[in-house]
């Protein structure tokens, strides 16, 4: 596994995080070709990071209801 630096990742909350501070999802998209995602409690904690074709994948699938629940 390699390391990723991502002291230059601009980090924004999911706007489906709930509004008292808890269970947010943090992505940064300003990476090339890498869409790091993390717990925004836990800032310096680690983070996920995917591939940005998957990434997209994954999000066009999740706002489509093609995700089982």
């Amino acid at each position: 596994m390699r390391a990723i630096d991502l002291s230059g990742a601009t980090w924004r909350r999911s706007s489906y995080s709930n509004t008292t501070g808890g269970e947010c999802v943090e992505v940064s998209d300003n990476l090339p070709a890498l869409v790091p995602v993390r717990d925004s409690k836990a800032p310096d904690g680690p983070a996920l990071v995917f591939e940005a074709g998957p990434w997209s994948s994954f999000v066009t699938a999740v706002k489509d209801g093609g995700l089982p629940a």
